[in-house]
């Protein structure tokens, strides 16, 4: 069963929840998991059971979850409703998800799959194989984001009995309006056809030039791009995503990119602290790729690099690299209360250096790619706070929150006050 809507792949991963989880069931799903998963949660009041994915020191990047990490949360709680994963990563990195939906089904609770950036990977024998094909009971799409439809507009994909088709469509009626976009509607029909006639034509072209883009960056001094590495939580990667390392040039990817974008007319999908992911897709062109190359060529002379404070060199003294580039959910511990519970409760608003063991109130997400570092129910670790400052100091930006430059945090008011 294949459902389209204009509300983006937001509304298809909280309808999975919903669909699958009532008021305080089990769902094992990665830390590294976006915002809308957390939201989803507090609307069915569902647990999270996080699973840390894998983490990749020399590339500074959270994988996937492995299958024995989801194995050892299975055996911890069997009274597990549901599995989500996140397959592809922002930065294109792929898990075994295979194994992981075998696993899954063995104790006959569906897999649910955000594939919000894995729309085109059905459409050519180069790219992983796609979530519906691995077996996931459903899997959520952004056409909008790979593929030609308009923006929000997104796909999901329903397979199998393991999920009250019944139920997920009212979980969709609950959460969109009653008052489509028809213009986004049919750009998703727009877009389905065109990779219908000519999917795999359109996709060996853009592989070639993501192939080309990467070959001539990763021989720039002091640049190293993301290969595909069979490594914990990384069975394959999507070439069509170009993620390359900066911070051996002494800055940070916020800092690169904005001379990228204000000097170079060169944009990043996603700029991190050691980072930046390009996304070279269907709409890409030879100009382009070159574009891009010249800018990374650029930004590595002498001339460009005096031009940039490099804040990195300077945080790199006060800091261990390892802490400065560590990923957030390195940091994770059970949440103290249920998301639902954190956000409905009453709160405070205090001054973020007095918030270490106090449970946190509302959503931390460095964004893109909106992952929280914090979310309700969390209890906050210092830890936390210091990777959200670096992110602030390196010219990140903090969503989410009431006080987007993190000096107060909302958190649960305590007993007795």
């Amino acid at each position: 069963k294949n459902l389209v809507f204009g509300y983006g792949s937001t509304v298809g991963v909280m309808a999975g929840i919903l669909a699958t989880c009532g008021m305080g069931d089990k769902i094992i799903m990665p830390r590294n998991i976006h915002q809308c998963a957390i939201a989803g949660l507090v609307l069915s009041g569902a647990i999270p059971v996080f699973v840390n994915p894998e983490y990749d020191p020399g590339a500074y990047l959270a994988n996937s979850i492995t299958p024995a990490s989801l194995a050892r949360a299975l055996k911890q709680h069997p009274d597990t409703k549901a599995v989500m994963i996140v397959y592809p990563t922002y930065h294109g990195v792929c898990g075994d998800i295979e194994a992981i939906a075998q696993l899954t089904h063995q104790h006959n609770i569906p897999l649910l799959v955000d594939e919000a950036h894995g729309a085109h990977f059905a459409f050519h024998p180069e790219l992983p194989i796609s979530a519906l094909a691995a077996g996931a009971d459903l899997a959520v799409q952004s056409t909008h984001k790979v593929l030609g439809a308009m923006t929000q507009a997104s796909m999901l994909h329903l397979q199998g009995n393991r999920i009250d088709a019944q139920k997920l469509s009212q979980a969709l009626q609950l959460l969109q309006s009653t008052s489509p976009s028809y213009l986004l509607l049919a750009s998703l029909d727009a877009a389905r056809q065109q990779m219908a006639l000519y999917g795999e034509k359109l996709m060996s072209r853009t592989l070639q030039l993501a192939t080309q883009a990467r070959n001539q960056i990763s021989q720039i001094t002091n640049l190293s791009v993301l290969e595909a590495a069979n490594t914990p939580g990384f069975r394959a990667l999507d070439d069509t995503r170009l993620t390359v390392k900066v911070s051996d040039l002494g800055l940070s990817g916020f800092e690169v990119d904005q001379v990228f974008h204000q000097q170079l007319g060169v944009t990043a999908e996603l700029p991190t602290l050691p980072n930046l992911t390009f996304l070279i897709s269907l709409g890409s062109t030879e100009e382009d790729i070159e574009q891009l190359v010249q800018a990374f060529t650029k930004i590595t002379q002498d001339d460009y690099l005096s031009q940039i404070t490099g804040s990195l060199q300077d945080l790199l003294g006060k800091w261990s690299e390892q802490l400065l580039f560590i990923h957030p959910s390195s940091f994770i511990i059970c949440p103290a209360l249920s998301p639902r519970e954190a956000f409905f409760a009453p709160t405070e608003t205090i001054p973020v250096e007095k918030t270490s063991d106090r449970i946190c109130a509302e959503f931390v997400c460095p964004y893109p790619p909106g992952i929280p570092a914090l979310m309700p129910g969390e209890m906050i670790n210092p830890a936390a706070i210091e990777y959200l400052q670096q992110v602030l100091i390196l010219g990140g930006e903090i969503t989410g929150c009431s006080d987007p430059s993190l000096r107060t945090l909302k958190v649960v008011r305590e007993w007795g006050i």
